[in-house]
């Protein structure tokens, strides 16, 4: 891989906790900090013929998939089509500039138009309202370089989120696919008057649905089992094996527009067995700002009304199309070898959604579906979006009239093909095989997702935080046996763990009778607190009002530091356990080191200096 390919995305993130600097101006308009703050530079300067020609197929098949998805995803926000395609461009333009991953697409996705359908009530204004928001409350993440704030949502929670999002979005299809009408969207509900409603099918739209699946998933069968194409092959070997790649690629539009034509087909002899899309918007979106009010026949909604209206999801959108962007991004990082910038990206889908909003977009994220088609195609830089944000302006000046024939059975079959794969099964045997506790925030959020989005991210999150704070609060320990008791943290102390490590010391060592010297082995502590300490100091009490010792072992030196500085009564430190061994069986021979500085050794009193 070109050195210059390789740098994109390998600027780093200084992140919080580093001390800053004392020419603070300087460094910010260095070359280093304007090259991470566009990414651009690393790779243009180095930019080539070669990089172009695979940047525009990439980008001219990513184009291809954006255009029917985004006309698919704006059903499932409960907008018009036209709305899918707004929501597709920007990203292209603005990742081209701020973007550390080469294979990363911004743009709608099943998961965010869910979304959007949930807190914006099928409303335009209000979408385009929480795109904007969104926007500044990601940018406002990054400026502040508030990434790290994401790690505290466990992967357990993200999969039980996307698996529900799967199943709802892909059920929600099911009456677009048998030409059902007014189904409600709330999920039981629309499982209850799907089935009640099973004898409505109609025939036409079920068949084109299914035909349209089952095309879809043979074209993915053979892009998956598709040989590489080798230098060395005829001429004519490598182009029917090209012809078959960029028809398994552009998959969806290939299928969409054979059901488009087998709609016209039927149009023209005046029978139409079908529900299509109709009436699309023709023409680019107006760049305005974003709606701060709304009209209505029952008067004006306030600015302060609609986000009231939208409550949570001003928290739970920026915050998953966050999660699924930087997901995404990760994933092909670690795939094709090269890193990227939390906080940057944080940057990047912040402005755009700020600018998107600005055309009538609604929130976007990294879509996965459409990063590995780029990926795939062998992109080289983010240069192959601006072909996929050309294409999808093209389509919206030039296309939009003939969208009015794809029948929405045929968009349906792209959606649920789309999601199927969202629906991780196997999370469920891998947790159940690893870690069983971790399927408890999995499975809380999975099913409160089917309630309230919300709630359940909600639910799963407070379930994680409630088991790493358990774990904190009850630290294992390692117990070993023997004339002389020996305890071991086998993680670190922390204040809430402080009342179990004291009862399980009382009970092993002074409330056994006769009472037991004990030797507490410290390696995995890394640091200690004020609570730590006087807990500490209070079982020293105990064990001197007993009669017997308790030592310390394996302090490191910031634990030490803080030991030695609360000049604890009857403190007693030893370099190994040997040696603590040997003074509290009283040979002679072995003295503890005490509290004084001069009895620590010198190395580590220069270490305590230092």
């Amino acid at each position: 891989m070109p050195s210059s390919v390789t740098a994109l995305g390998q600027a780093r993130s200084s992140g919080p906790g580093m001390a800053p600097s004392t020419c603070c101006c300087s460094c910010c308009c260095s070359p280093a900090a304007v090259q991470r703050r566009l990414p651009i530079l690393a790779w243009l300067p180095s930019y080539s013929l070669q990089w172009l020609k695979m940047d525009f197929v990439a980008g001219l098949s990513v184009g291809l998939t954006a255009i029917p998805q985004s006309l698919a995803y704006a059903e499932v926000a409960g907008l018009p089509p036209q709305y899918g395609l707004y929501t597709a461009f920007m990203g292209c333009f603005v990742y081209f500039f701020l973007g550390t991953s080469r294979d990363v697409t911004l743009g709608p996705t099943a998961i965010m138009s869910l979304l959007v359908s949930f807190y914006t009530f099928h409303e335009p204004a209000y979408a385009v309202l929480l795109a904007f928001l969104s926007g500044c409350i990601q940018l406002a993440m990054g400026v502040l370089r508030l990434g790290f704030l994401l790690d505290f949502i466990s992967c357990p929670v993200i999969k039980g989120f996307t698996s529900a999002a799967a199943v709802t979005i892909g059920f929600g299809q099911i009456k677009n696919l048998l030409g059902l009408q007014n189904i409600p969207r709330q999920f039981f509900l629309q499982v209850y008057h799907t089935f009640l409603r099973i004898a409505e099918t109609r025939v036409g739209d079920a068949v084109l649905g299914l035909v349209c699946m089952l095309l879809l998933l043979v074209l993915k069968l053979m892009r998956d089992h598709m040989p590489p194409v080798h230098p060395e092959m005829p001429p004519g070997v490598r182009l029917s094996r090209g012809l078959v790649w960029a028809a398994t690629t552009a998959r969806n539009a290939l299928v969409v527009s054979f059901a488009a034509l087998v709609a016209y087909s039927f149009e023209v002899t005046g029978y139409q067995p079908f529900i299509l899309t109709g009436e699309t918007a023709e023409g680019l979106p107006p760049v305005r700002i974003p709606p701060f009010s709304v009209t209505t026949a029952n008067g004006t909604i306030s600015f302060t009304e609609m986000v009231q209206d939208m409550g949570a999801g001003l928290a739970v959108v920026p915050l998953m199309g966050l999660l699924e962007s930087i997901a995404v991004a990760k994933a092909f990082a670690s795939q094709n070898n090269y890193r990227i910038d939390a906080n940057q990206e944080l940057l990047a889908i912040g402005l755009t959604n700020i600018l998107g909003s600005l055309v009538s977009s609604y929130p976007v994220t990294g879509s996965f579906g459409r990063t590995a088609v780029n990926a795939q195609s062998g992109v080289c830089t983010p240069a192959g979006g601006l072909v996929t944000g050309v294409l999808v302006l093209l389509s919206l000046d030039y296309l939009t009239s003939l969208f009015y024939y794809i029948p929405k059975a045929a968009l349906a079959a792209v959606i649920i093909m789309a999601v199927a794969p969202l629906f991780d099964t196997k999370i469920f045997r891998t947790l159940w095989r690893v870690k069983r506790l971790d399927l408890l925030p999995l499975c809380v959020t999975f099913l409160l997702c089917f309630w309230e989005m919300q709630y359940g991210i909600l639910a799963g999150a407070l379930v994680s935080l409630l088991i790493l704070l358990h774990s904190a609060a009850r630290p294992e320990t390692k117990v070993s046996e023997g004339p002389v008791l020996v305890l071991q943290p086998a993680s670190g102390l922390s204040f809430p763990a402080v009342e179990a490590l004291r009862e399980e010391i009382l009970s092993r060592a002074l409330e056994v009778s006769p009472p037991r010297c004990l030797v507490l082995e410290c390696t995995h502590v890394c640091s200690i607190d004020y609570t730590v300490v006087l807990g500490l100091g209070e079982l020293l009490q105990d064990f001197q009002k007993q009669g017997v010792a308790l030592a310390f072992v394996g302090l490191q030196v910031p634990v030490l530091r803080v030991l030695l500085s609360a000049d604890l009564k009857g403190f007693q430190y030893f370099s190994t356990l040997e040696e603590a061994e040997k003074h509290l069986r009283q040979e002679p021979g072995t003295q503890p080191y005490n509290i004084r500085e001069d009895s620590v050794p010198d190395h580590k009193v220069a270490l305590l200096k230092a």
